[in-house]
């Protein structure tokens, strides 16, 4: 019997797995001066969309609903108006499959292949293990000297991105952060809690030495969201712990602690002697929004931003971030984006293309967290205790989102971890758009699964 259960098991989980295939491949090296082209989870992901396509056919499931298609639809619109407007109709036809595959395509497949709370549970899990390793990689650079550059010092956790891709294991790190903060909230088995409690704590270590402002923001206010919505009682003990953790860590230990102050202390040195880094952050900043005004409707088109930005950059730009460490030569990388996604969107798609691409995200957002909060209030008395154990994966899914809005105003999309963004935002589609399949979710016999069609 304990055969059998196994088997339907495995076969239940089928439709999900190749999703976990993109995820795990993540885990893989990047190669010294590969980054910025497609990597394996890349093809892998195109794998995903395949698969999905396939198995629709297959068993004649009807497609995404109207909701659903419209939502995730939306952003197809900007993208059309940034193709035609592209300089080169290589740029145009890379830009448009690019954008499509990360913000329709792979969020819609992930959507139909996960069925249940147990895929969007694997699913979660497989993100924090990724963190898990990435984050030890990181920490093992940041102890032994053989990290990115940072200040002179080889010590920056770039985990296997390499430092062309400084924010890659950073993104990883704080989704499986955003990720076990959900598990261990919610109230379901004793171990699971534990076991995410863990992971949230190992976490943080490598956060913190991957000395990304823009990561530590948009996880303080994810996982703050997290706690708020999860309820204040659990929101006072879990916040008790992070801090406790971060006093030892810091304090007690001394975990980089000046490199550290020095860094937090940046972020808001905007006027008063900022680094380079900020300097061209916001020389960029400025350089987008002059595009926009420019063409405030339809931007300058897929890849414009590099072709136009010397002509609205101020001199204060410098020629490039500097690439040293982590088995690369010194070099200088080129800045081809403005490290801000809306601001990104505005100039190379205007006006247009930011109301489609973020209207879709609102509209995501909103429903998640009407539902979040529905599943929270189902934990009354008399109330179903189905809708009490969707409550992890409603945490998870939102936490996600809010982490990559607040993110996107510091960077934008790029690197391998680019895949990893898309299939978030499938798991938080699934949540707020999934209808019977979201929260709270039916009571099904095992017997009606057997005899229902295939």
């Amino acid at each position: 019997m304990s055969h059998t259960n196994a088997l339907r098991t495995a076969r239940g989980l089928a439709p999900v797995l190749p999703v976990v295939a993109v995820i795990a491949l993540l885990a893989l090296p990047v190669a010294p001066g590969g980054e910025g082209g497609a990597s394996p989870a890349d093809a892998a992901s195109g794998v995903v969309v395949l698969c999905c396509a396939i198995r629709l056919l297959r068993h004649r499931r009807r497609p995404l609903s109207r909701t659903a298609v419209v939502v995730l639809g939306l952003p197809v619109a900007g993208f059309a108006v940034a193709a035609a407007g592209a300089m080169t109709p290589g740029a145009a036809l890379t830009g448009f499959a690019r954008w499509l595959q990360i913000f329709v395509l792979v969020p819609a497949a992930v959507l139909l292949l996960v069925r249940d709370r147990r895929d969007v549970r694997l699913l979660a899990w497989s993100v924090v293990a990724l963190a898990m390793w990435q984050g030890a990689v990181g920490v093992h650079q940041y102890a032994t000297g053989t990290g990115a550059s940072y200040m002179g010092q080889e010590i920056r956790a770039v985990g296997t991105f390499g430092p062309g891709d400084v924010m890659g294991m950073a993104t990883v790190v704080s989704f499986g952060l955003v990720c076990a903060v959900g598990l261990a909230l919610a109230a379901g088995s004793v171990r699971q809690r534990v076991w995410a409690l863990v992971c949230m704590v190992l976490l943080v270590v490598p956060l913190a030495v991957s000395f990304s402002r823009g990561a530590w923001i948009a996880t303080v206010v994810a996982c703050g969201a997290q706690l708020v919505l999860a309820g204040l009682r659990r929101a006072v003990a879990a916040g008790a712990v992070v801090a406790a953790v971060s006093v030892i860590l810091v304090g007690g230990f001394g975990v980089g602690s000046t490199l550290l102050q020095e860094r937090v202390s940046s972020i808001g040195q905007v006027g008063d002697a900022p680094d380079q880094s900020v300097t061209d952050r916001y020389t960029m900043w400025a350089a987008a929004a002059d595009m926009w005004r420019e063409r405030p409707l339809t931007g300058v088109g897929f890849k414009g931003f590099p072709e136009h930005r010397d002509a609205h950059a101020s001199l204060a730009l410098s020629s490039g971030s500097d690439i040293e460490g982590a088995g690369t030569e010194y070099r200088k990388q080129p800045l081809l984006s403005p490290h801000n996604m809306y601001l990104l969107v505005l100039s190379e798609q205007g006006i247009v293309g930011l109301l489609a691409l973020t209207g879709s995200w609102l509209a995501l957002l909103v429903p998640a967290l009407r539902r979040l909060v529905r599943a929270r209030r189902a934990r009354d008395p008399g109330d179903a205790p189905t809708a009490e154990s969707s409550l992890d994966c409603g945490l998870v899914a939102c936490g996600l989102l809010v982490w990559q809005l607040v993110n996107f105003a510091y960077a934008d999309i790029g690197g391998p971890t680019t895949v990893l963004t898309a299939i978030c935002l499938g798991l938080t589609a699934w949540w707020a758009l999934g209808g019977r399949e979201g929260c709270p979710e039916p009571a099904v016999s095992e017997a009606s699964k057997e005899a229902a069609p295939r």
